[in-house]
This record gives structure tokens, sequence and C-alpha cells, in this order.
């Protein structure tokens, strides 16, 4: 790939370890009476309470509905873009809110990455790469084309629809990334052998155009069952630690590891103990009734996974309760389903749930005013994007570092 060297494969096999240093972000102490937490051994009762705090922010003066899709603490980078139905703006801002530039790369363009397959990856100093419908592209930071690598195969159709943003990013693995298979984004599974050949990720190799489905579902997996599920139930939530993959398979409340070099042998299942956690059990029959496929809206569901040094934090939608679901189906006005979904948003946020290294739940909370599913781990430290005021229309967007704190309560 000429014109692109920082992308030797030498650099690109250090990536991880510039991502994922050893040292755990700051762990500080504060109390959160809204969390659920487990008793800590030997505290004779009292409770240990576990949530985040805000340690540091980036605001980006901004009016619009913008996707952050990656950052970068050591080069003080922040890439996002706006989504619309005619244009595709990316934009290149610092930590200090000041944004560098704007540029497309999207429609009627020689250097187009055509369409999207995944968030837009930052890469050092040097710039950016995209996933796309043509191959891997890299650009510098102003928007000028460096190189492209075509997709070997071209296996990979265009999903209908392709979830991008912080926190549904690849990660670095070996000399390529980790990401979703986004293949067969309109075929369902039909019948057990199907499902035993699902891959739900794939390695990619920007080096060579290549892509690699790999892992299966383990024998345990709810998904072996004998059971349909609707499109997307097992969308994949991971993550990469200690020369391991992490995965939940979307609805299934459970983190499954495997080694993370081929043959990326089964290791081990962590069983999450998610309060008041409500996910489909999956159909006897595959069928085009709403009820089926209106599970996807209403089952519970694991959005995101970090691990810092021994906790897994767990991002969910934790689904409806049976009452809740069955008054999902019913005919409504366009005014009471308004009202009826304003009214689940608020019934069922999404929540973290904080796991120790065997499973052991320590906390679950809700993060108010964050985006949990925009979780992301960079050079040790764990960011993520502040939600939308739904009442006030802002003319900027804003980014947190977090960090953990924990308490004994008294």
């Amino acid at each position: 790939m000429q014109g692109f060297p920082f992308l030797s494969h030498k650099s690109l096999a250090i990536m991880p370890h510039l991502l994922y240093p050893s040292w755990i972000f700051l762990l500080l102490f504060s109390c959160d009476s809204g969390n659920r937490d487990q008793l800590e051994e030997g505290t004779a009762g009292k409770a240990v309470s576990i949530s985040f705090e805000k340690l540091d922010s980036i605001e980006i003066t901004y009016l619009g509905s913008p996707t952050v899709h990656d950052l970068d603490p050591i080069t003080r980078t922040v890439l996002f873009m706006e989504h619309k139905e005619t244009s595709q703006e990316i934009t290149v801002a610092d930590f200090d809110g000041t944004v560098l530039a704007s540029f497309s790369k999207w429609g009627d363009f020689p250097d187009t990455y055509g369409n999207l397959k995944a968030s837009l990856k930052i890469l050092g100093n040097e710039g950016f790469m995209a996933y796309g419908s043509r191959g891997f592209l890299f650009y510098d930071f102003e928007g000028v084309f460096q190189s492209l690598e075509k997709h070997v195969d071209n296996p990979y159709p265009d999903p209908g629809f392709t979830r991008i943003g912080l926190g549904l990013a690849m990660e670095p693995l070996e000399d390529g990334y980790l990401y979703r298979n986004t293949v067969g984004g309109d075929k369902l599974p039909n019948g057990a052998e199907d499902y035993a050949a699902l891959r739900p990720l794939v390695f990619l190799n920007p080096q060579t155009g290549e892509t690699k489905p790999i892992l299966h579902f383990p024998e345990s997996s709810i998904f072996l069952r004998g059971r349909y599920f609707f499109r997307n139930a097992w969308d994949p939530a991971f993550t990469i630690a200690d020369h391991l993959i992490y995965v939940a398979f979307g609805l299934e409340p459970v983190i499954y590891s495997y080694e993370s070099k081929p043959p990326y042998s089964f290791i081990s299942s962590i069983p999450l103990d998610l309060p008041d956690y409500n996910h489909a059990e999956g159909g006897k029959e595959y069928t085009s009734n709403v009820r089926f496929f209106g599970q996807a809206r209403t089952s519970g569901k694991i959005l995101n996974i970090k691990m810092v040094d021994d906790f897994f934090i767990i991002a969910y939608f934790p689904g409806f309760d049976a009452a809740d679901k069955e008054a999902s189906f019913t005919n409504k006005s366009p005014e009471e389903a308004t009202n009826f979904w304003k009214g689940m948003r608020e019934k069922y946020p999404h929540r973290i749930a904080v796991f120790d290294a065997s499973g052991n739940r320590l906390s679950d909370f809700e993060p108010k005013g964050l985006i949990v599913s925009s979780m992301v781990l960079r050079n040790g430290e764990l960011w993520m994007k502040e939600k939308p005021d739904e009442k006030v229309e802002r003319d900027f967007f804003r980014l947190f570092r977090v960090g953990l704190k924990m308490e004994k309560a008294e």
C-alpha cells in the first residue's frame, strides 16, 4: 500500500499495545444510591456502591445530529460524521473542540468508500481507515486519499442496515481487526444446521483485503437449542483482553471467551446475572408474524462489553416484562403509540453492570446522561458520548472520559 507507510505489517501489529496498556484507569470512591449491588465479602452486610465518574470531557461546537465514529487520546483526535439521506460529511476535530477539517467521501467521488460497513477507524497520526463496499480505504486527516486495498473475493453484499458509531467499532486483532460478520443481513437461519454454521464475527485484514468469518456458537449456547430467533438476535458485543476474545451473542446473557489466535478455540463461559433481565427464548418455528420479529424491540440484549483490569463492564438493555411485551403488540392510535414507547424508554433505560473476572456482579446502575452502548477503551481510557437533550436543541455535543467510583456503604 504505497503512500501510507504507517500501515506496515509491523505498525499494525503493535496497535493493540498502543490502545490497551496494562495500567487501569482511575478508581475513585463515592456513592450512588441508585445502584443495585452485590455484598462484598468481609463487609459485614455493607453494600458496595459502584458507578461512573466523569473525569474529563470534550465539547465540540456543532449543530446537527453527529455520529461519533472514533477518538484517540494519543493524537487527541475525534472523528465524527453527519449521516444524511443524500450526504455523509466527515469532520475531524481535536480534544479542545476545534474543527480541523470537513469533507465527504460518499457518493460520486473517485476515492469514495462506497457504502460504509463499519465505523471509521483512526490509525495514529497519519489518518484513518474506512471499511466500505469498495474495500479498505485510507485517508489523511485532511481527507486526501492515500491507498486502497480491495476485497479479495468481495463476499460481503451491502447489508440493508449497518450499526455504526462509537462503541460499535472493529478492534485490533493480530495484524488486522475483529468485527461483526455482516454477511447475509436479509437471510435468517433455517434450521439447526444453519445456526450451527453461523459465524457471528469476522477477521479483517486491511493489508490484503481478506475477510475471514470466525467463531461458532458454543454447544451450550441458546442459539443451538433448536429454536428460531429474529434477525440480529445474536449480534455480538465483543472485546479483546489478556490474549482472549470475550463475546456476548446478542440477547444471550453469557460472556464466552475464545483464544485470540487461530483456530480461535473456545475457552470458557461466564453467565451474567443481570437483574430483571428479560430476553426472547426463541420460537419453535420460523414465522413472519409481527410477534416474532417484534421481539427485536422488546427483548433484552447485551450492547457492549469492555474489560478494564479484572472488571467486565457490560452495557445492556434489560428488555420488557411479560405484561409490557404483550402491550407492545396491541393496536394503538398514533398518539397512544408515541406515549407508550416514550413510557417504555423511561421504564427500561439502558444500564451498566460491573462484574469481576469470575462473573460475580458487583454493581448495576443507570449512567444518566450517557449513551451506554458508546463505550470505547482507548489508551487505557474509557470514553462515552453524552445523550442528546430531547427537549432542547444544542449547538454542541460532548464526550466524557469516565472512571469507576467505588465505596463501601455505611
